[in-house]
């Protein structure tokens, strides 16, 4: 069970969980805003997510093993621990529920087209993993865009089909709010995936992988990623000044747990050079990413 945990990434699924059941319970609810999900819905919603999440690790380290027994040989499964037919079968059958799922709930909504979005990421996902991550850039792309949208789902399918003409403004604003995170959380994790290449360049070269720092070199990948990561800084400090200045409880928390960490972060990649260096830095934008995801739940005390 351990390996075949390690193989989906739980840790990420969680945090999927987490950051959907945030939206729902401590931004959606706390206001009264029109919904359209129950709790039963909503569920099947997280579980559809988390399918297509889990699959998408599945098939992405199917055809990565000979990368990561370079880059990270403690943590291969696929050969070691589970075949790679039973790996792929597990893959599947991922898909199909998170699929019928989506398929099930779009139509439950009113809103059969969305069923497509579903659809479109399984294969998404599958295309990234066996083709699209050796094209330069477009690999880190493609999933930030799919974290992005791990935080829009449910404005998609619990804000939107509930919007009349009365609430059209109240809804408008909502969905803003996380078009708002979604955006964060898609610039952060693209440096991320930058900074994931600077730390696997050795494993990725010997795979063919095209990777920035494969082309470019690290050096200047390291400033490429400094000048990206200048967006989430320009936005965050948008967003305490329009924001949160006359709340000093949410201030703190984002200058401590957001800002602090993220010009931290640009402090350290110019002068990056190791694989454990750069390994600490994914860290810290993970924890950057998270922290910044959780404060959605701080609106119900911004707003009172």
């Amino acid at each position: 069970m351990k390996k075949y945990l390690q193989l989906v990434r739980f840790p990420n699924l969680l945090m999927i969980i987490a950051t959907q059941l945030v939206i729902k319970y401590c931004f959606f609810e706390p206001f009264a805003v029109e919904i359209t999900l129950n709790g039963f819905g909503y569920s099947l919603l997280i579980i559809a997510t988390v399918c297509l999440a889990a699959a998408g690790n599945i098939i992405n380290d199917i055809n990565d093993v000979q990368a990561d027994s370079i880059n990270k040989p403690n943590r291969v499964i696929i050969g070691k621990h589970l075949s790679e037919k039973k790996a792929y079968n597990l893959f599947i059958g991922l898909n199909v529920i998170g699929v019928l799922l989506g398929f099930y709930l779009s139509n439950m909504i009113g809103r059969p087209i969305f069923s497509g979005i579903f659809i479109m990421v399984s294969g998404i996902l599958y295309l990234y993993a066996t083709s699209l991550k050796s094209y330069l850039v477009v690999g880190n792309i493609i999933i930030s865009a799919l974290v992005a949208l791990v935080i829009i789902l449910p404005a998609l399918y619990d804000l939107l089909p509930a919007i009349t003409p009365q609430n059209q403004a109240t809804q408008r604003t909502f969905f803003s709010i996380i078009l708002d995170y979604a955006i964060f959380a898609f610039l952060i994790n693209w440096l991320r995936e930058m900074v994931k290449d600077q730390q696997d360049i050795q494993g990725d070269h010997k795979a063919g992988v095209n990777t920035l720092p494969i082309s470019l070199g690290q050096e200047r990948t390291n400033k490429l990623i400094f000048v990206i990561s200048i967006l989430p800084l320009v936005a965050i400090l948008y967003y305490i000044y329009a924001y949160l200045y006359n709340n000093i409880y949410a201030l703190v928390y984002a200058v401590l747990f957001v800002l602090a960490p993220l010009l931290w972060f640009m402090f350290k990649i110019i002068s990056t050079k190791h694989k454990k260096e750069f390994s600490t830095l994914n860290g810290l934008l993970k924890l950057i990413l998270i922290f910044g995801i959780i404060s959605i739940a701080l609106y119900p005390f911004l707003w009172k």
